[in-house]
């Protein structure tokens, strides 16, 4: 039951991750080429820079929260 649980929460984690990056290359597409948001353009790279920061280490606090093991 121990090895269904960790490959269950390896792909959950990993699919966070995946999500998470994907809606920030999806935002920062609709900022490079919608004329609406091209103010957006210079604060691109610190959006890019937080959410992916924030999408890599969402499973890690997720796996805390449920009393398991960081790494």
């Amino acid at each position: 039951m121990k090895v269904i649980k960790a490959i269950y929460n390896f792909l959950v984690g990993d699919m966070i991750i995946l999500v998470g990056i994907l809606l920030v290359v999806l935002l920062l597409a609709l900022i490079a080429n919608v004329a609406a948001l091209s103010p957006l353009r210079v604060i691109s790279g610190p959006i890019l820079i937080s959410r992916i920061y924030s999408s890599n280490f969402m499973p890690i606090h997720l796996s805390l929260q449920r009393g398991g093991e960081a790494c």
